[in-house]
Formats: C-alpha cells, sequence, structure tokens
C-alpha cells in the first residue's frame, strides 16, 4: 500500500508543470509553443528569460527531491523501515516523479525531458553524487554553451559515480542509476542528432 501511495504522490509531484504554469501566469504564453517547444527550464530560460527560467528550474529540482524524501520523512515518524526497503520506496518515487515531469497528468501530459527533476531526485538518493554530477554538468555547459551536452555528460557520470566514486553497496540504486542515465539520454536524442550535425542551440550563462 505505501509503494502505491508514494508512488502516487511522487508522480502528481513531479506532474506539476512548473513552466507551464509559470508561462501562462506571469506572460500569457505557453513554453511549449515556443523555442525547443519543451516544457522544462531550459526552454524557459530562452522563450522567457533568466528570472522565470530560474524558478521554474528550482521548482522542478524542488519537487523531485520533494518526492524522493517524502518515504525518508515518513519512516522516520511513523514506518520506521529498513534501510533497503526505504531505499526501494525511494527509488520507485524517483522514477515516478521524473514519469511525473515528463508525461505531467495536469498539462496534457506534454512536459519537459526532466532534467531538473533527475538532479532533484539525485540529491534526494545521494546528495553526493548530486553535486559531482551538477560541476560535471556545469563544467561542460560553460566550456561549450550547449545545455545538453552538460547534461549527457552528468547523466553518463551518474552510475559511474555511484558505483565507482562513492562505492554505493546497494544494488537497487546503482540499478536505478543506470536506468535514470538511459532515460536522459533518450530524452536528449534529438539533441545528439543536432550536436552531431552542428544545428545544435548554444546558451550563454553570463549573459545579460
Amino acid at each position: 500500500m505505501f509503494y502505491i501511495l508514494f508512488s502516487l504522490v511522487a508522480f502528481l509531484f513531479g506532474s506539476i508543470p512548473t513552466a507551464v504554469w509559470v508561462g501562462k501566469a506571469w506572460y500569457g504564453i505557453d513554453v511549449r509553443e515556443h523555442g525547443s517547444k519543451n516544457a522544462g527550464a531550459t526552454n524557459t530560460f530562452r522563450v522567457l528569460g533568466k528570472k522565470p527560467g530560474k524558478v521554474v528550474l528550482l521548482i522542478d529540482v524542488l519537487k523531485g527531491a520533494l518526492a524522493t524524501l517524502i518515504p525518508v520523512i515518513a519512516s522516520h515518524f511513523y514506518l520506521h523501515l529498513e534501510v533497503d526497503t526505504l531505499i526501494k520506496m525511494q527509488i520507485l518515487a524517483a522514477i515516478f516523479a521524473v514519469t511525473g515531469h515528463v508525461f505531467p497528468i495536469f498539462a496534457q501530459f506534454r512536459g519537459g525531458k526532466g532534467v531538473a527533476t533527475s538532479l532533484g531526485v539525485i540529491i534526494g538518493l545521494q546528495p553526493i553524487a548530486a553535486l559531482i554530477c551538477l560541476v560535471i554538468f556545469l563544467v561542460v555547459f560553460i566550456g561549450s554553451k550547449f545545455v545538453s551536452l552538460g547534461a549527457i555528460c552528468a547523466s553518463i557520470a551518474f552510475p559511474l559515480v555511484v558505483r565507482f566514486v562513492l562505492k554505493e553497496e546497494s544494488m537497487w540504486l546503482f540499478g536505478f542509476s543506470i536506468l535514470l542515465s538511459g532515460l536522459v539520454i533518450f530524452a536528449h536524442r534529438k539533441n545528439i542528432g543536432r550536436l552531431l550535425k552542428g544545428e545544435e542551440s548554444k546558451m550563454n550563462l553570463f549573459k545579460k
């Protein structure tokens, strides 16, 4: 019952279409009709600017983190779960949170690619891995000005960091890291094609 409950709550958290709601509420614009037509933080930066982009980025990260931390909070105050069971519940919640972001029930199942929400669920599961992956993302992004390339490199690094740097013993967490990495790369398949063709759009982090 709790597996189902936490999964449902995580899916609803992930389904909060931050980019869509912010765009419509503040500017009367559906970001899915402009730019890359993606309901994520990157397209919000491109279409609406830095201020709304930062708001969308922050909320999308937070909803992923909260979704994976709810089982921890429930275990601490009520369920008192074993570590292995808790990790399984967190992983299931993480999967549903990212799925909710990509296919949001509150926005006709047309969402984003799940990068910011993926960062959030990693923070909830393994914060040190999240920090390392964030650094990798920023280094690649700032050096290349390709958001997609930074996300792809960070996603590839995630299971490697979990397994070889942090030496995580939970095979459930390692398996999830591989799954999440694959999902992020798959979500960026069109970006990979544009990168190979030299047609991918750049973004300058420091441009006013």
